[in-house]
């Protein structure tokens, strides 16, 4: 009671612990230590220390306490004594016996004297520290505690910190000045702990700070000593991290971790396990400095629990917090690893321990089966010792998911005799294939992949890593030990993409994808990319596509990319516009080549072309498609010929002027190369000479004959000039009497076809063809006419002929002298059998098999009518054909083979 009324006086009332020097500074230890002060004049009537004193005190306690409460109720006289006394100071430790106080003596010459410690434990006022620096090495705490049992609380207690941090470690060895201190308040609570927080910035974990505590209640001054402390010696790691066990592949406990962040030093650490099974119970504390601890002899069926904290290897330090406890439990069959990852090709085995009733079976008795319908092959297994038995699988294949299931059961059993514990084997195809596209302006490059392969292995994510190298790809590439990350997003089709952004073109970029799983991280096999050597190029600009003129072929033109500067081969895709499914492809391999030639066959139509351009080295890739070009229709020569062309002559005979119309037809693209924009009429007689006349675009043109002979040309002309092979037909009144055709026969075969049959006579004229022309005498129709070369002698004229109606058919010799007399005939031809021999021309030959007559005779025998139908197929139908009519067909005549040839039979 006189101890705790001592200490509130010592706090509450105003007295001075007076340092008059800092160069002797107590060496704070990261281990608790206590501060106590009580008065240091041995002479005092009030606090006279007893002569004799020594080291062991205990019995002389009393004596104190009867003396501090006299002065305590007699408060008047001890307080103001009090204030003229001087208390002293030190700091000890559970260790120390003594400590060393550092006083005046009468001379005013200081001195240090050593006083047992239980003296200031006994009669002064004492306080619990402890500093240390905070596992992120950023911030020094210091924790102080009032050891003082009292009920009563303090009045305004107010502790401060005050210390200096040299700016260079060599500074650390110089005294400080006292002004040079920085002051922080700590943090206290009711329960009379408070709390001291000092910034330390992590170069300066090696330095020495030098400190002391001033405490402040109720106008009470208590001033500490001056303490240093070696900041790193100071320092108490974070628990370690990721507490973890794990049987190995021997059947051993491996408890392991990893170091806390930020250590600046290597640490030693101390394990505690247990480990409770039916059959034994321990408890196991032991200290490593590796990051792990194997324990031997794993019993199925147990249950293991383990923390882990560390402490300086070498030097002064304290221990870390405890970790968080982990449990570890064995089931009756231990499979180790219980699941493994790993990907196709590779090979990876499996261990167990197999526990029975007990007992621990003997690995020798021990069989595997895979998915309990597979039994695996003996040659598989390994003997590890008594209790562990092994299966290694070889070149695996990947896994094929059987509903929910991802993954291979493999079971671990006594002869036929398996637990229902299974151990999972999950394999996985990581051939995965990355491919990479640099831009045409050479300023990114955009890599993508496809995880399909990898969609049954759920809860996994995917990640693109790489490493760039200075220079260039390896031969052979590899998974580099540094690498990083590349984020990737995923597109519409299915395909991850990843952009570098800007890029290294001559670098060589070795990629990987790399599964990450709970179970553990795959990696694709490695593949290098050169920027420089994937570049997909701008496709061609300023395509032009045009039909040359008067060469007629399809002109291609373009302008390369200015990227990259490798030499380029062109692609040049081409065809009809509209019809891009039969478009032809024609390669340029001439890298300066911006232009190319190619022959269409319609120098008349629309063309379509695209043109695209890749390396000329075969690197990298084609560049898309420019866009497409089109040629415009337009006149490529002269037209090739002029247009064939007939007349009309009206008028009377007898007169000598007649009106004649010229007919022609339009000429076609092939002969006109590529259109006609007029025509025009050239005229040549003997008095007046020549002249020409325009009739723009018609087809037809009437003048007047009046001279003996009359000659006219129908001339086609486009916009590259007249055509220079034309036809000529001339007019002359003496020519037009001459007779060169005997007769003239018209047989028609159907409704769509008439042949015409012709007898020429000899003639001194020069025939050069004859004009056939034919019109309906029922209607008003214009004539229609072609012309046939002069060696012919019959024809199959092919139009709408109706039966009932009258049809004139005429037939002009042409010859250079002018137009002959014309044969006409305003009817069809009736013909006997005998004039039918004659004319060879005019036979069909009915072919009869002699080696089928035997069955033609019964199949007329049969059926009459069904053997009129089969003969009537073959022959002319006479109801068609007039010159058939009353025919013997059986009897075979030469030369109407051809007859028939330009007709339909069977109508």
């Amino acid at each position: 009671m006189i101890y705790q009324k001592f200490c509130m006086i010592l706090l509450q009332w105003e007295f001075v612990c007076v340092i008059t020097a800092f160069n002797l500074a107590y060496p704070v230890t990261p281990w608790r230590f206590k501060l106590s002060c009580m008065p240091a004049n041995a002479t005092h009537d009030y606090f006279l220390l007893p002569a004799g004193i020594s080291k062991n005190t205990s019995n002389s306690s009393g004596h104190y306490e009867a003396i501090i409460e006299d002065k305590f109720n007699s408060s008047d006289t001890y307080f103001s004594n009090l204030s003229q006394t001087t208390f002293y100071c030190c700091f000890w430790s559970e260790q120390d016996t003594n400590c060393s106080v550092r006083a005046d003596n009468i001379e005013g010459k200081t001195f240090v004297s050593t006083v047992n410690s239980l003296v200031f434990q006994q009669v002064g006022a004492n306080w619990d520290i402890q500093c240390q620096m905070k596992g992120d090495l950023k911030l020094f705490i210091c924790y102080m505690e009032s050891l003082l049992k009292n009920p009563f609380k303090n009045v305004g207690l107010k502790v401060h910190l005050l210390y200096v941090l040299p700016e260079m470690l060599e500074d650390s060895l110089l005294v400080p000045q006292k002004g040079t201190f920085q002051m922080v308040q700590c943090n206290c609570s009711v329960h009379e702990r408070c709390e001291c927080h000092v910034p330390v910035p992590a170069a300066k974990l090696n330095y020495t700070l030098l400190m002391y505590f001033k405490v402040t209640s109720g106008g009470v001054f208590l001033q500490s000593p001056l303490m240093s402390v070696q900041l790193i010696d100071a320092v108490k790691p974070d628990p370690p991290l990721g507490l973890r066990m794990e049987i190995t592949d021997k059947g051993n406990l491996k408890i392991s971790w990893s170091n806390p962040a930020q250590v600046p030093f290597p640490l030693q650490y101390q394990v505690k396990y247990s480990e409770n099974s039916t059959t034994i119970i321990r408890e196991v504390a032991e200290i490593v400095s590796a990051t792990f601890l194997l324990v031997d002899s794993v019993l199925p069926g147990s249950s293991y629990k383990a923390q882990v904290r560390g402490r300086r290897l070498d030097g002064p330090g304290t221990w870390s917090d405890w970790s968080t406890p982990q449990i570890f439990v064995t089931q009756d069959v231990i499979y180790f690893p219980p699941k493994i990852l790993t990907s196709v090709g590779s090979n990876v085995s499996f261990h167990c321990i197999y526990k029975n009733e007990h007992k621990i079976v003997s690995s020798k008795q021990i069989v595997w089966w895979m998915n309990l319908a597979e039994k695996i092959p003996q040659s598989q297994y390994t003997v590890v010792n008594d209790r562990v038995s092994k299966v290694t699988f070889p070149n695996l294949n990947a896994t094929k998911p059987r509903g929910k299931f991802t993954y291979d059961a493999v079971y671990c059993c006594r002869d036929h005799e398996c637990h229902h514990r299974y151990a999972e084997l999950y394999v996985v195809d990581v051939n995965i294939n990355i491919s990479c596209e640099t831009d045409g302006y050479l300023t990114k490059m955009t890599c993508r992949w496809s995880a399909n392969t990898i969609q049954s292995l759920v809860g996994s994510t995917l990640q693109l890593r790489y490493h760039r190298s200075s220079l260039y790809c390896s031969d052979i590439p590899s998974i580099h030990p540094i690498s990083e990350p590349k984020e990737c997003h995923l597109q519409r089709d299915g395909f991850y993409e990843c952009i570098f952004q800007p890029i290294f073109l001559l670098s060589g970029y070795t990629m990987w994808i790399r599964v990450n799983h709970s179970l553990g991280s795959l990696d694709s096999p490695p593949t290098c990319v050169l920027p420089d050597s994937v570049v997909k190029p701008l496709p061609p600009s300023i395509v032009k596509a045009e039909i040359t003129v008067n060469i007629g072929l399809l002109k291609l033109s373009w302008e390369k990319p200015v990227f990259p500067e490798n030499n380029l081969q062109f692609q040049i895709r081409y065809g009809l516009s509209g019809n891009e499914k039969q478009w032809k492809v024609f390669e340029v391999h001439d890298s300066k080549s911006k232009s190319a030639n190619l022959s269409v066959p319609d120098l008349c139509a629309v063309y379509a072309a695209q043109v695209r351009c890749k390396r000329l080295d075969g690197l990298g890739y084609w560049s898309n498609w420019s866009k497409p070009a089109y040629t415009v229709v337009k006149d490529v020569k002269v037209p090739v010929r002029g247009p064939e062309f007939w007349r009309i002559i009206d008028g009377d005979v007898t007169k000598k002027e007649r009106n004649v119309t010229l007919l022609w037809k339009p000429l076609m693209k092939s002969d006109s190369l590529c259109s006609v924009s007029r025509y025009v009429v050239n005229h040549y007689t003997s008095h007046n000479g020549t002249w020409s006349e325009d009739v723009g675009n018609h087809t037809r043109f009437t003048f007047i004959w009046a001279e003996q002979v009359h000659t006219v040309t129908v001339v086609a002309i486009n916009s590259i000039g007249a055509s220079s092979s034309n036809f000529n037909l001339t007019f002359s009144w003496p020519v037009s009497k001459v007779n060169t055709v005997q007769s003239l026969s018209a047989y028609p075969l159907n409704s769509s076809c008439v042949i015409l049959s012709w007898i020429p006579l000899p003639s001194d004229y020069n025939l050069m063809y004859f004009i056939i022309e034919w019109k309906n005498l029922n209607e008003d129709n214009e004539i229609k006419w072609l012309r046939i070369p002069s060696s012919v002698k019959k024809y199959s004229i092919h139009d709408n002929f109706i039966p009932i109606e009258k049809y004139q058919f005429s037939l002009y010799p042409i010859f250079m002298e002018g137009v002959g007399k014309p044969k006409i005939i305003n009817s069809f031809t009736q013909d006997n059998d005998e004039k039918l021999q004659n004319d060879a021309g005019l036979y069909v030959i009915v072919p009869i098999i002699i080696s089928s007559s035997v069955l033609l005779l019964g199949t007329l025998l049969i059926s009459h009518q069904r053997m009129k139908k089969l003969f009537w197929e073959d022959v002319p139908n006479p109801k068609n054909c007039s010159w058939a009519q009353g025919l013997n067909f059986q009897k075979k005549m030469p030369g109407t083979e051809k007859l028939l040839s330009g007709c339909d039979l069977t109508q």
